[in-house]
């Protein structure tokens, strides 16, 4: 630190060549040049110490490849590790994440107001309507709708699939909640839209829906075949 500013003033305000202050601070004249050429002085880094347990790395890997949930004593045996368990707990603590598989319960946090699913239901019976007729789940369809924050579900009965029975179900589902969140994702239904070319698109009916009638909140979006995700393209 002393030499580097030292090189400098000697440089800059006695204007003495790099070949004279070497000589006269006992130094390399790379050093000068170095110390010329930096914009700070020199920093000493320690290195940072090393721990036993690191040479054993690459057999514990081997040991969470074959069993991802093996006990971290068991592994510390295999390896031939003999020192204390603590740091080796340590060790294996942070290896082990790399190599569990995906939880199947883990499931996606949303915001409030953020999302909601809608769906179709069919329920295996059927349904009478009068005058000795039945119907169908295929005829009669159960319109659902899930939000992904407060999981609050409605579900309405619809006498088709058709579009316009489709829609006036899916308001009175919104209306009933009270305000539209900003996704409102479909998984492929004919009426709304589908899913093409990594991008959402919606049927002319389904244009502007729920948008304009009286709330504020986002557009639909539609999934890809056989998903439960969310793969929006837009608020």
């Amino acid at each position: 630190m002393e030499d580097w500013a030292e090189i400098r003033r000697l440089h800059r305000a006695e204007a003495l060549p790099i070949k004279l202050i070497a000589r006269t601070l006992k130094i390399s004249r790379n050093t000068v040049r170095t110390a010329l050429a930096s914009e700070g002085p020199p920093k000493y880094e320690r290195k940072p110490m090393g721990s036993a347990v690191d040479e054993f790395d690459a057999a514990i890997r081997v040991q969470l490849t074959v069993v991802p949930t093996m006990p971290a004593s068991v592994i510390a045996e295999r390896v031939g590790w003999t020192r204390g368990m603590t740091v080796f707990n340590e060790r294996v603590r942070e290896l082990r994440p790399a190599y569990l598989p995906p939880d199947p319960t883990g499931r996606t946090i949303y915001d409030a107001g953020d999302i909601a699913q809608c769906d179709l239901w069919f329920p295996p019976t059927t349904i009478p309507v009068g005058y000795g007729q039945r119907r169908s789940p295929t005829q009669l369809p159960v319109l659902t709708m899930v939000l992904g924050y407060s999981r609050w579900l409605a579900a309405i009965l619809l006498p088709s699939r058709r579009a316009e029975d489709l829609f006036t179900g899916w308001w009175q589902l919104i209306s009933a909640l009270g305000a539209v969140p900003r996704t409102l994702v479909w998984d492929g239904e004919g009426a709304i839209g589908r899913w093409r070319s990594g991008r959402t698109e919606l049927t002319g009916d389904c244009q502007g829906v729920p948008r304009g009638a009286g709330h504020q909140g986002g557009g639909a979006q539609t999934a890809r075949t056989g998903t439960q995700g969310d793969h929006r393209t837009g608020p």
